[in-house]
């Protein structure tokens, strides 16, 4: 069941509303009922809040936070207890429960054991504001019983407030769910979680490259564990194996380098068709140019463009900028100088010349001859692979990172790669005067 807890009006805008619907939606992650507002639900709470405040289990207080905490400084050792007001006076009063003065309040956690709280120590809480609006605590509780809720799964800065609940579902006459409150996520330096340590929402996850799947499977198991200490799980996987005993004590610790190593694990894995999909959904999020280009070329070229790709992306987000060569025209004078200067060394404009001839005897033109034609090149000129096959990669790719060089080769084309190898030429004919000397 899907509720959305939205008691409180401010925070709880529509905008942050679609927020985690867009996050469920994005992760695969479906539910049976809802979405609920709790906010609809007021008149059900003013129903139950009425039915305290006649068994006398709630009585109405107009003590002010101030006011309450004076009295716990004249009264150490103890929490507040109000006295009821009735007719004029009772006006512009916030409505407190009860809480007996004596004994424990036990939530029985299904992750730390019993974890016990003394009545006598607790205020009476406030459980609705003077407006007859009711709080988060009591809205949770009416609701919890109303929906016959079983389990609540939740972290561990919640535990203050399950003493609290259990006190109104006590007053009410209801039973109370089972509850296990997680460790809260820490980043790798040992403090909680924060912007500091990396994307901070579901959809930032989304928006830097990573894939439904590999965030879920990553996210199930921070804190817990298979009893095989396995790492890569699909999701029906962890649905079977799922036991909350396993779940430990200590902060899970979110690491993002480790997030993006299993999605490089997904990303390889991943069936084309979805790899194809899941890129161009991207594309049209943050690069609509980009993504016009690619749905403009042919299907086959696309499908080749992802399965050179996929060995070498971790994140969907590094996949366009390896292949973008293949559907636009990078233009060699915009290439990075420093770039440029690092490969282009003397005697690049001799190779790239050999290099182009490899590339135009090449037959059958596929990755395996382009290698050997190019190796038998790098050999008879007694120079490393990377003064040959480097000023290649930059001249059609613009950058010097790319695919595979054979395979992005045969999946630029015979012609296009090169007219890209003549116009690269041509820069070095033009800037760097001289370089046809030995090629060392």
């Amino acid at each position: 069941m899907l509720r959305i807890e939205d008691t409180d009006r401010e925070r709880s805008t529509a905008a942050n509303v679609e927020q985690i619907i867009d996050a469920l939606r994005w992760l695969e992650l479906d539910w049976d009922e809802g979405p609920i507002s709790q906010n609809e639900r007021a008149p059900r709470h003013r129903e139950r809040l009425e039915e305290l405040l006649a068994s006398g289990a709630a009585y109405r207080d107009t003590t002010t936070g101030a006011e309450v905490q004076e009295w716990r400084r004249q009264n150490p050792g103890r929490g507040y207890r109000g006295l009821a007001l009735e007719g004029a006076a009772a006006e512009g009063a916030a409505v407190r429960l009860r809480v007996p003065d004596e004994g424990v309040t036990v939530v029985p956690d299904a992750i730390r054991g019993e974890i016990s709280f003394e009545n006598s120590l607790q205020d009476d809480p406030v459980i609705a504001r003077a407006d007859g609006s009711v709080l988060y605590n009591f809205a949770v509780a009416v609701d919890d019983a109303d929906m016959a809720i079983t389990d609540v799964i939740r972290g561990d800065d919640h535990l203050s407030n399950t003493p609290r609940q259990l006190l109104v579902l006590a007053a009410l006459g209801e039973p109370a769910p089972r509850y296990a409150h997680l460790p809260l996520l820490h980043g790798p330096d040992g403090k909680k979680l924060s912007k500091r340590h990396g994307a901070a929402s579901v959809q930032e996850l989304r928006e830097e490259g990573y894939l439904p799947a590999a965030v879920r499977n990553y996210l199930a198991l921070l804190g817990w564990g298979a009893e095989d200490d396995e790492t890569i799980l699909s999701t029906e996987e962890l649905v079977r194996r799922f036991s909350i005993d396993r779940v430990g004590r200590a902060a899970a610790i979110f690491d993002e380098r480790k997030l993006r190593w299993l999605n490089g694990r997904y990303m390889r894995t991943e069936p084309l068709d979805a790899y194809e999909a899941q890129l161009a959904a991207h594309l049209e999020r943050n690069d609509p140019a980009a993504a016009a280009a690619f749905a403009a070329a042919a299907p086959a070229a696309r499908r080749e463009a992802c399965e050179i790709v996929r060995d070498k992306a971790q994140t969907v987000a590094e996949v366009w900028p390896l292949v973008a060569f293949l559907f636009t025209e990078p233009d060699i004078e915009d290439v990075d100088e420093k770039v440029w200067r690092k490969v282009m060394k003397p005697g690049a404009g001799s190779l790239l010349r050999k290099a182009a001839t490899v590339i135009a005897d090449a037959e059958p033109f596929d990755a395996a001859t382009l290698e050997a034609g190019l190796r038998e090149l790098i050999d008879a000129e007694g120079v490393s692979a990377n003064r040959v096959l480097q000023p290649v990669r930059v001249a059609i790719t613009g950058t010097n990172v790319s695919p595979g060089i054979f395979e992005s080769l045969v999946a630029l084309g015979r012609e296009r790669s090169i007219a890209r190898l003549d116009r690269a030429i041509g820069r070095l004919g033009d800037a760097l005067p001289g370089d046809d000397s030995d090629p060392g």
